[in-house]
């Protein structure tokens, strides 16, 4: 089960990722372009939010079913914070995607108060912006490649 787990939460990673850029680089040049905000704009935000949460309940059954997770009880948690790969993976990768979710939900909510398109456009580039930063920083770059 946990291989598929893993499986399913890596390459769905890819897709999490990939929209996340698109929405990030669109409303970026939705806000400096001074474009009309649309139909597809709120389409590709609306998107990158429902992936974003889909990852995050993979997620989160692949954390209590990893054999990392048992290092707590096994280590405790200064055993857990002193090995690199056990904080990377049991607090910090975590901790950080979903840091990253609450900005992607944060920016899809307000963004949708905004009545014009230049505000809805400058919410979403920061929040998602934010956001992206966030994963790239946290991903497990030697488990992808």
């Amino acid at each position: 089960m946990y291989e598929t787990i893993q499986f399913i939460h890596s390459y769905w990673a890819y897709l999490v990722l990939t929209v996340l850029i698109i929405a990030s680089v669109n409303a970026i040049f939705g806000f400096l372009g001074n474009k009309e905000y649309g139909a597809t704009n709120f389409r590709i935000a609306l998107f990158t939010l429902i992936v974003a949460h889909i990852q995050l309940l993979i997620g989160m059954v692949l954390y209590f079913t990893t054999p990392y997770f048992r290092a707590f009880s096994e280590v405790g948690m200064g055993g857990v914070m002193k090995d690199p790969t056990l904080r990377l993976y049991n607090v910090e990768h975590p901790l950080v995607m979903i840091l990253a979710i609450v900005f992607i939900t944060m920016g899809y909510s307000k963004h949708k108060k905004k009545l014009t398109s230049k505000p809805k456009f400058k919410i979403l580039a920061i929040f998602y912006t934010l956001a992206l930063i966030l994963v790239l920083s946290r991903i497990p770059w030697n488990m992808w490649f």
